[in-house]
């Protein structure tokens, strides 16, 4: 390959055709952080000898089955174009529960999570049987490579946890969540 003249910084520059791959993943990238994923959901929390305890889910799916520690959520998901982001909570929260919460709704500071998706929450004083919820289902090739289809639950379990235990449970970036909820609280 014929390397062309140096550029202003006295590096050499790239190949032409892979200056026009590099542009091109380059454009990928900059469109990708640019319409990084907004989601939204509900905290729900309920008081239990005058302390709180957090409602949070557990991913379904074979990639989740022996993650425990960071690998919980609050109820969550992908809101749509145009949508209001309230709604698209309460609706993820009844999708992935088969329970529709009512009450004021408490709006919490967005996060960023690790991949960039940002997610907005509000926090719902509420309870509900986890043992009874009911969720959406989503399907992947299972085993990988068989071409055979398996359907998983898109959320396998919900538990109550004290905040001290959520915070240990939940996804890292959505610590921050329990902790404004726990400063709400307080002060309340």
């Amino acid at each position: 390959m014929r390397m062309q003249g140096p550029c202003r910084s006295g590096v050499s520059r790239l190949p032409a055709s892979l200056q026009e791959t590099s542009a091109a993943f380059s454009a990928i990238a900059v469109e990708s952080i640019s319409m990084s994923k907004t989601s939204a959901g509900l905290l729900m929390y309920r008081l239990r000898l005058g302390k709180p305890q957090v409602l949070l889910v557990h991913p379904g799916g074979p990639f989740w089955r022996s993650k425990d520690q960071g690998a919980w959520s609050i109820p969550k998901g992908e809101v749509a174009d145009d949508e209001d982001l309230l709604a698209a909570a309460q609706r993820e929260f009844a999708e992935e529960l088969g329970h529709t919460p009512s009450g004021t709704f408490v709006p919490l500071t967005p996060i960023r999570q690790k991949s960039g998706k940002v997610v907005h929450a509000w926090a719902v004083a509420g309870d509900l049987d986890t043992a009874a919820i009911t969720s959406n289902t989503f399907t992947m090739e299972w085993p990988p490579g068989s071409k055979k289809q398996t359907e998983f639950p898109e959320v396998d379990r919900a538990e109550f946890f004290d905040l001290e235990t959520g915070k240990k449970k939940i996804n890292p970036a959505q610590v921050a969540l329990l902790v404004e909820l726990e400063r709400l609280l307080a002060t309340s």
